[in-house]
C-alpha cells in the first residue's frame, strides 16, 4: 500500500514545527502503536470516529504486522519502526498503547516529529519518566491526551457541581473500590504483566496503577486534586495472592490539599463488581459508577436520584481539540496527582504475599480469590479507612508506607 503523503510542516532544527493546535484539518490521519490486546479497543474506536469523519487510520506499528483478519480485511500501513510509520504517513496524532516502560520514549519520538499524542494510562511507570515525557512534549510544541477514558464522562462536572453548590453538605473525603478477578493467564499475557520492573526497567504493574487506575484517577478528579502539587501525603498497602512481582490487592490513602481519599482494590475479588467512587459529605453522598457513567446521590430528607450521563471520546476530544480549539480534557498537568501515587507505589516495599491460607483457587478457572477481600474494599471506600485498619486478617500494620 503506497504511504499516505507527508503533512507539510515548517522545520525545528531538531524535527518538524507542529500544526498549532485549532487549525488542523479533518479528517486526522493516526497511527496506532499497539494494536492488540487493550490495543484492539483503540483499533474499533478509530473506526468508529473514521466514519463520523473526524480521523483517519494511517498506520498501525506493532511487532508482528496485523494480519488480514485482524485488519477485517482492510489494508493499512504496518511498520514495527514508530518513527519510519510517523514519516511515511504524515500522521497528525500518534496513538500509543504499548507496554508501560516505552510510554515515554514513542510519546517523545512522536513529538520530535511534531505529532500530537493520545497516551494510554498509566502514562509513565514513574514521576521522573511522567516529566521526561510531558516536558519533552511541551518542549516540542506538541498536545498529548492521557488516555483516562473515564475523565471524559460528563458525570464528573455535575458532581463537582453538586459539591460546590453544597449538596452534600461538607465533603469529609472521598472513597474508591474496584473488585474484580483476573485469571492467571492475565498475568502470563506479557513479558512485563504482573511486574515491578523488567530488565532493570520500572514498570510497576499494580493493580492500582493499571487495572484500576481510573479509580484513583477519578477520586482525585472528583476530590479537585489532579495536580502533583495538590497531593501532601500518601500511605500504601500492597499485597499480593497471585504468584506475581506486582500487588494485586492493594489500597492507598491519599491526602491532598483539598481532603482525604482512599481507594481499593483487588483482581482476587469472590465476584466481580462494577468499580466506583464514593463522594462521602455530612448531608448525603454519591456513588459514581465510573465505567457506566452512572451516579446515585442520596441526600438528607430527600428519595435517591439515579442519572446516567454520556461521555466525550478521549480521542475525539483531541480531534476537536486539534481542528477547533476545544479544551483538552485530560492534559499531562491535570494527571500529575496520579503520577505521584504511581511513584509512591513504585518506592514502596515490594508487594507482601498473603499466606497461603489467606487465598484459595477456584476450580476449573485458574484463578486465585482472597475470600472476604469484596467486603473489605466495600468497607474501605465507605468508610475510608486501610485494610489493617479494617481488620483484615492477611493486613497487617507493618505492610503501611508511607511515600
Amino acid at each position: 500500500m503506497t504511504a499516505a503523503p507527508r503533512q507539510d510542516r515548517d522545520r525545528h532544527p531538531d524535527g518538524p514545527r507542529p500544526t498549532p493546535a485549532g487549525t488542523l484539518r479533518l479528517p486526522l490521519p493516526v497511527v496506532l502503536a499497539g494494536a492488540r490486546g487493550h490495543g484492539r479497543w483503540h483499533l474499533d474506536n478509530i473506526r468508529g470516529l473514521q466514519r463520523k469523519g473526524l480521523v483517519r487510520l494511517a498506520g498501525i506499528c506493532e511487532l508482528t504486522p496485523l494480519t488480514e483478519e485482524e485488519l477485517d480485511g482492510r489494508r493499512v500501513a504496518q511498520s514495527a519502526d514508530l518513527g519510519a510509520l510517523l514519516d511515511s504517513t504524515g500522521a497528525a496524532v500518534a496513538v500509543i498503547c504499548t507496554p508501560i516502560p516505552t510510554h515515554t520514549d514513542l510519546a517523545l519520538t512522536a513529538a520530535r516529529r511534531g505529532v500530537h499524542v493520545l497516551l494510554e494510562k498509566p502514562p509513565a511507570p514513574s514521576y521522573a519518566e511522567f516529566r521526561r515525557m510531558a516536558d519533552g512534549m511541551a518542549a516540542a510544541g506538541t498536545v498529548c491526551q492521557i488516555g483516562f477514558q473515564s475523565l471524559g464522562s460528563h458525570a464528573l462536572p455535575a458532581i463537582r457541581r453538586l459539591i460546590t453548590e453544597g449538596a452534600l453538605g461538607r465533603i469529609t473525603g472521598i472513597g474508591g473500590a474496584g473488585a474484580w478477578v483476573r485469571d492467571e493467564a492475565y498475568f502470563r499475557r506479557a513479558p512485563w504483566a504482573g511486574r515491578r520492573r523488567l530488565d532493570g526497567v520500572d514498570v510497576v504493574d499494580g493493580v492500582l496503577t493499571n487495572p484500576l487506575a481510573h479509580a484513583v484517577a477519578t477520586a482525585l478528579a472528583l476530590d479537585g486534586s489532579t495536580r502533583a502539587e495538590d497531593v501532601t501525603g500518601i500511605r500504601t498497602e500492597l499485597l499480593r495472592a497471585n504468584d506475581i512481582e506486582s500487588d494485586d490487592t492493594s489500597c492507598v490513602r491519599v491526602t491532598t490539599t483539598g481532603g482525604r481519599i482512599t481507594v481499593a482494590a483487588t483482581l482476587c475479588a469472590e465476584r466481580p463488581g462494577e468499580p466506583y467512587v464514593l463522594v462521602h459529605g455530612t448531608e448525603g453522598r454519591i456513588t459514581f459508577w465510573y465505567k457506566q457513567d452512572r451516579v446515585l446521590v442520596q441526600r438528607s430528607g430527600r428519595g435517591p436520584e439515579e442519572t446516567e450521563y454520556g461521555r466525550t471520546d478521549l480521542l475525539e476530544n483531541l480531534a476537536e481539540h486539534l481542528t477547533g480549539g476545544a479544551g483538552l480534557l485530560v492534559p499531562p498537568e491535570s494527571t500529575g496527582a496520579f503520577m505521584k501515587v504511581v511513584e509512591a507505589i513504585r518506592r514502596a516495599p515490594d508487594p507482601v504475599a498473603l499466606p497461603p491460607d489467606a487465598w484459595r483457587t477456584v476450580p476449573g478457572e485458574r484463578r486465585r480469590v482472597v475470600p472476604g477481600v469484596d467486603g473489605f474494599v466495600a468497607a474501605a471506600a465507605d468508610t475510608l479507612a486501610l485494610y489493617s485498619e479494617l481488620g483484615a486478617p492477611w493486613a497487617l500494620p507493618k505492610e503501611v508506607s508511607t511515600a
